[in-house]
C-alpha cells in the first residue's frame, strides 16, 4: 500500500512537470503564429479569442488540471510538515485561476483579433471583469505559494532554495503590479511574460524536488 501511494504521490507531482513546459509551449506557438497577434504588445489571455481561441481556452483548461493534480501531489508530499498545508492549497487556487480563465475568456483589444480596434476595449464584458479578477486571485496565490514554501526552504536550513523561491515571489509580484496597471508598453508586457515562465520554472524545480525526496521515503 505504501509503494502504491508513493507511485501515485510521484506521477501527481509529474503533473507540475508538464504543466509548465505546455502552457508556454502553446503559448508561445500561438504568439508567433496567429494572424495580428504581438508578443510584445499583447498579453496570452487574448489568445482565447478568435476563430482559434479554442486552443488557448483548452490550454488553459488543462493546464489547471495539470496544476491541481501537481498540487494534490504536493500535499501528500508534505503531509504533516512545515508549509504542507497552506503550499498545495494555494498552488491549486493558482490552478483554479487558470481554468476559469479559459471559461471567462479576456475581451478582444488592442488590434487582437485582427479587425479588433486598437487600445483598450470601450467597455469591459462580464467574462472581462470576471477574467481579471480570477487572474488576480490565482495569481496572488502563486505568489504567496513561493513564499510559503521559501520559508519551509529556510526552516530546512535549505537556504538557496529559500531565496530562490523568494526571488520567484518578488519577480511575479512586481511584473503582475506592472501588467495590471493597464500598461502595454512592450518592457512591461514583456516583463511579464518572463514572469510567467520564470514562476513555471519555479513550480517545475520544487516538483521535481518532493517527487525525488518522495522517492527515498
Amino acid at each position: 500500500m505504501e509503494s502504491s501511494n508513493t507511485g501515485l504521490t510521484r506521477t501527481l507531482l509529474a503533473c507540475g512537470l508538464v504543466a509548465g513546459p505546455l502552457y508556454v509551449g502553446v503559448s508561445l506557438v500561438q504568439a508567433f503564429t496567429r494572424d495580428g497577434f504581438d508578443i510584445t504588445r499583447h498579453t496570452w489571455s487574448l489568445l482565447a479569442n478568435g476563430d482559434l481561441g479554442w486552443l488557448q481556452i483548452t490550454n488553459f483548461l488543462v493546464t489547471g488540471l495539470l496544476t491541481i493534480a501537481c498540487a494534490v501531489g504536493m500535499r501528500q508530499a508534505l503531509r504533516g510538515q512545515r508549509g504542507g498545508t497552506w503550499g498545495p492549497v494555494l498552488v491549486a487556487i493558482y490552478g483554479l485561476g487558470l481554468m476559469a480563465a479559459g471559461v471567462f475568456t479576456a475581451d478582444p483589444m488592442d488590434g487582437f483579433p485582427r479587425g479588433t480596434p486598437l487600445g483598450p476595449p470601450a467597455a469591459i464584458s462580464w467574462h472581462g471583469i470576471l477574467h481579471l479578477v480570477c487572474g488576480a486571485i490565482g495569481f496572488a496565490a502563486m505568489i504567496a505559494a513561493c513564499f510559503v514554501l521559501a520559508r519551509r526552504f529556510a526552516g530546512l536550513g535549505q537556504r538557496g532554495w529559500a531565496w530562490y523561491s523568494r526571488a520567484t515571489g518578488i519577480v511575479f509580484f512586481a511584473a503582475f503590479a506592472g501588467i495590471a496597471s493597464g500598461s502595454s508598453q512592450p518592457a512591461i508586457v514583456l516583463s511579464f511574460v518572463s514572469a510567467v515562465i520564470l514562476v513555471w520554472v519555479w513550480l517545475a524545480l520544487v516538483s521535481a524536488r518532493l517527487r525525488t525526496a518522495t522517492a527515498w521515503r
